[in-house]
C-alpha cells in the first residue's frame, strides 16, 4: 500500500489538508500526519481558519523509508514554520532524491527553501513573489515535474489529491474515486 506523509504547522491550511487526506484515503493510500513538536507538545493543531487537526505522530518520529511521498498542504503561517523546520527540510531533500515531494497554495515557498522545487511549479498566484522561483505555471491547476508535485490553493486540493492517487496507485484507482467524488472538473 502507498504512504503519503503530511506534515502541518500552526496556520496551515485546512481544506487543502483536509481535502488531500480524504481523497488520498478513498485512493487506497495510507496517509499519515505528522506534527512539529518545537510548536506543540500533544498533537492537535491550529489552521489558518480556526479549525484544529489532530495528528498522527511527531515530526521527529518520522522515518523516510516509511513513505512514498511527502505532501505539505499551504497556508502561510503553516509553511513558513515547515520551512524553518531543521527535520522537516532534512526530509524533503530525501524525498526528493528517491520518492516524490509535493506542495500547495503557498507550501512551494518551503520547497524552495529545501532546494527541491523542481524547474516549473504552481502555487497560490499571491504566493509566487515570496517563492520568487523561474518556471511558475499559472496555466495548469497541477504541475508535475519529476519527482516534484505542486498545486495552486485550496480550489485545487481535491484535483491534486486525485493527481496524487493517479501517480501512486494509478489510473484506475483514480477514475474510482473521481467517479465516487462526482468530480468533472479534475
Amino acid at each position: 500500500m502507498a504512504s503519503v506523509l503530511i506534515p502541518i504547522a500552526k496556520g496551515f491550511e485546512e481544506l487543502e489538508a483536509v481535502a488531500l487526506i480524504d481523497v488520498m484515503r478513498r485512493g487506497g493510500i495510507e496517509v499519515r500526519v505528522a506534527y512539529l513538536e518545537d510548536q506543540f507538545q500533544d498533537d492537535l493543531v491550529l489552521g489558518a481558519n480556526g479549525i484544529t487537526l489532530q495528528a498522527d505522530t511527531s515530526i521527529k518520529n518520522v522515518i523516510s523509508d516509511d513513505f512514498d511521498m511527502m505532501v505539505l498542504p499551504g497556508g502561510w503561517g503553516g509553511t513558513h514554520a515547515l520551512a524553518e523546520n531543521a527535520r522537516v527540510i532534512e526530509l524533503l531533500q530525501e524525498f526528493k532524491a528517491t520518492k516524490v515531494v509535493g506542495a500547495m497554495c503557498a507550501a512551494p515557498f518551503a520547497l524552495k527553501k529545501a532546494g527541491v522545487l523542481g524547474s516549473e511549479y504552481t502555487c497560490y498566484p499571491g504566493a509566487k513573489e515570496d517563492i520568487d522561483h523561474p518556471g511558475y505555471r499559472d496555466d495548469m491547476k497541477v504541475v508535475t515535474d519529476g519527482n516534484v508535485m505542486t498545486s495552486q490553493g485550496p480550489g485545487t486540493a481535491v484535483c491534486f489529491g486525485l493527481a496524487i492517487v493517479e501517480r501512486l496507485v494509478g489510473k484506475e484507482s483514480m477514475q474510482t474515486v473521481k467517479d465516487g467524488m462526482l468530480l468533472d472538473y479534475c
